[in-house]
Order: structure tokens, then C-alpha cells, then sequence
């Protein structure tokens, strides 16, 4: 049975469910991650006397429970997904677009994403946070528990990395594009 978050906690559900993707690579684990948040939470409405940044406190919660996962996983069974993206049957696509325009962008997101996937799991965290769940500087710091300056520079070295690597990515593909006759 799936636990319902409050009606204030409700408003973070995709950034908790995106950031738990990320995180746990998985999506039946991102799902059991999420869920687990929210049972932390509610057990803990109760006992939180001050005025909490809900989104904040989600994504501590969250994390604190990936971490605690991996360290009991470590010696353990992994699952692997088996690369089925259920995300694309529910895609809309936009009837003006050409199918090669349509492709580009799949192949653009695609390598986005990759990109992401093998930053390391500082790097990874940061860029989600910011650049997906536009949190503030200093509420990715308070979630990772760090200053701020090392939320920026890890950002900066984050973004320089994909770069990089997205600029190889089109580059490759680039190279194996075939010529378009008319």
C-alpha cells in the first residue's frame, strides 16, 4: 500500500521522484526511495517544533535514506533496470515537427542524460538539484550538509564536465550522421 503524503508535501512529489531516479538509477527503487521519505517525514511532523523548508527537509530525508540504502547494499544483490523507459510511451509529440527533428531531440535528451549518469554522485547530485529542482545555493547546502562555496564549485565543475562530454557526444554523432539528399 503506497503511503499519501500530506498536501504540503504533495507539491514536491516530482522533484522527490526525479531526484530519486537519479540517484538510485532505478525506478522501482526511486519509487521505494520516495516512499520511504514520506514515511520519515510524517513520523516526523509530529516531533519538528520550528518552521521547516519543506522542500529542503524532503530532499535531506530523501537523500539520508539513499545513502543509508547503499551502505546496507554494499556486500549485497544489485537489480539492474533492464533500459525499458517507460517515459517514452507517454511522450507528446509535437504534430509540426519533423520525424528527423523528433529524432534529434530524443537523441539530445538521450545524451543529456547519459551525461548526467556518469558524473560522479557529488556532480550528479548538484546539477539535479539546481538545474532541475532549482533549489537555492544555500538549500543544496543545507541538504548536503557542505558550504556553499563547495555547492558552487562543484556546480561549476559539474557543468564543465558536461560540457565536455556532451560536446564529444555531438561530435560522434556528428560524425555518423548520414548525408540528406534532396
Amino acid at each position: 500500500m503506497r503511503l499519501m503524503p500530506t498536501t504540503q508535501m504533495m507539491h514536491y512529489d516530482a522533484g522527490l521522484n526525479a531526484y530519486a531516479k537519479v540517484l538510485a538509477r532505478n525506478a522501482s527503487d526511486a519509487e521505494d526511495l520516495v516512499q520511504e521519505t514520506y514515511v520519515r517525514a510524517i513520523r516526523a511532523m509530529g516531533r519538528t517544533q520550528e518552521a521547516i523548508n519543506m522542500k529542503s527537509w524532503l530532499f535531506t530525508i530523501l537523500r539520508n535514506v539513499w545513502r543509508n540504502q547503499l551502505r546496507q547494499r554494499r556486500n549485497g544483490f544489485q537489480f539492474i533496470e533492464n533500459g525499458v523507459d517507460e517515459t517514452d510511451t507517454y511522450t507528446a509529440v509535437e504534430p509540426s515537427k519533423s520525424p528527423y527533428a523528433l529524432y534529434e531531440e530524443k537523441m539530445e535528451r538521450e545524451e543529456l542524460q547519459r551525461a548526467i549518469l556518469s558524473l560522479s554522485v557529488p556532480l550528479r547530485e548538484i546539477i539535479l538539484m539546481r538545474e532541475y529542482q532549482e533549489l537555492s545555493y544555500q538549500e543544496i547546502a543545507t541538504i548536503l550538509n557542505c558550504p556553499v562555496g563547495t555547492v558552487m564549485s562543484r556546480l561549476a565543475r559539474a557543468r564543465s564536465k558536461l560540457r565536455i562530454s556532451l560536446a564529444s557526444m555531438h561530435e560522434q554523432r556528428a560524425s555518423y550522421r548520414p548525408e540528406l539528399t534532396h
